[in-house]
């Protein structure tokens, strides 16, 4: 290894004892995880996105989460509440359905049918990071109105006709943004169908870039492929991503990925009871990207939905996949009429703020390592070229002997 790679190496290592604790991926249910704020003692139970066909329900969590989590810092949405909330926009979502009653979510749920039972729970989980308004675990848009649609069987398996269906049904009831929240490994002629419709009627549709990562098996043997809708035009296609930025280690490889939101570790409540889960994957970085949307819809309500799209990957954290910023989302300033092409109008933001606690640490932890490294060269040289130069009375070496020649002679 190059001591350059060596260096970046250490940096690393360094940087990630220093960041908070990450999911990587969905373990099976009622599995104790420890939850990523860093509360010492606080273990939650995974939120999963399918069960088992002989599975029972997701149970009630018994534990409740004790501060805030990584996810909703990164996000700064203490900050991004002040300028907007969302209000008076409404979300489908299309996932595993949402529990009308569940704990932070009461009245502000429209669910028919299977939609409103959700065994696997997962839905309702994604339904509290939208628009929940737990005091500690509030979601991005508290004000906006959740419709629940369903993309799965019962068990959370994803199907092509549930999810065209319910991209109509959101489509029909005039819904703002259509978060599809599951991923198809195949394009499916119908769903595209409904999701150019859904376009053209000025939903604003989200969707995770690819599947959660399955529990079990061996990812390296999946093959890198687009999801869908995520690789319909004009979709948003986000993608999970850990404190630090990077992807999970068992993340499914895609392309075109429009946007990357925290994704791993995150808390939310769930169908039954007050308790809180830790949950991870592309579903939840779609959800956030989703609340974003409502936020921006209620603050900007004359922009279309590709002004909206626009505003969320031009404002957001410049990176390899460019990281969700709701509050600059919402608060910056872009090109008035007269401004350039949206391709152009990403470096006429106003501001670009890193609000990542995270960030801050493996910068931090960078530092270390270099100042660290540069004061070990330091001893190894003192302890190399003192002996010598004191041997030689403090005269410099001659030119091409490292001193050995002035050496001998001593």
């Amino acid at each position: 290894m190059k001591p350059a790679a060596r260096l970046l190496s250490g940096a690393g290592l360094a940087a990630a004892l220093l960041l908070p604790t990450a999911v990587t991926a969905h373990t099976a249910p009622h599995s104790g995880l420890r939850a990523a704020d860093g509360t010492k003692g606080q273990e939650l139970p995974a939120m999963p996105s399918a069960l088992d066909a002989d599975a029972a329900c997701t149970a009630p969590s018994r534990e409740r989460a004790k501060k805030q989590d990584w996810s909703r810092q990164r996000l700064d949405l203490d900050r991004t509440h002040g300028h907007g909330i969302g209000a008076g926009v409404t979300v489908a979502l299309v996932d595993t359905g949402v529990a009308p009653g569940a704990d932070g979510l009461d009245g502000r749920v429209t669910a028919e049918g299977t939609a409103a039972q959700d065994c696997v729970g997962h839905g309702t989980f994604l339904a509290g990071l939208i628009a929940g308004t737990d005091a500690r675990l509030t979601g991005v848009a508290p004000g906006a109105r959740i419709l629940a649609l369903r993309g799965t069987d019962t068990r959370g398996r994803a199907d092509a006709a549930l999810v065209a269906a319910a991209v109509r049904e959101a489509t029909e009831a005039g819904a703002d943004v259509i978060a599809v929240t599951v991923a198809l490994p195949r394009r499916d002629k119908d769903l595209s169908r409904a999701v150019a419709d859904a376009r053209r009627a000025g939903a604003v549709v989200v969707a995770a870039a690819t599947p959660d990562p399955p529990t079990r098996g061996d990812i390296d043997t999946i093959p890198p492929r687009v999801y869908w809708p995520a690789g319909e035009p004009g979709v948003l296609s986000v993608a999970d991503m850990l404190p630090g930025g990077l992807r999970p280690e068992r993340a499914l490889p895609t392309t075109g990925i429009d946007l990357a939101a925290p994704g791993a570790g995150v808390v939310s409540g769930g169908p039954r009871g007050d308790g809180h889960y830790l949950g991870a994957g592309a579903s939840v970085a779609a959800a956030y990207a989703a609340g974003a949307a409502a936020v921006v819809r209620a603050a900007h309500p004359d922009d279309s939905p590709e002004a909206v799209t626009h505003r969320l990957t031009a404002t957001a954290y410049p990176a390899g996949i460019p990281q969700l910023d709701p509050y600059a989302a919402v608060t910056t300033v872009l090109g008035g009429p007269d401004a350039p092409d949206a391709g152009d109008r990403a470096a006429q933001r106003v501001a670009v703020r890193d609000t990542s606690d995270a960030d801050s640490a493996t910068d931090r932890a960078t530092l270390l390592v270099l100042l660290g490294s540069g004061a070990v060269l330091a001893v190894l040289w003192a302890a190399f070229a003192l002996p010598r130069a004191r041997a030689r009375g403090w005269r410099p070496a001659p030119a091409g002997d490292g001193g050995a020649t002035q050496d001998r002679r001593s």
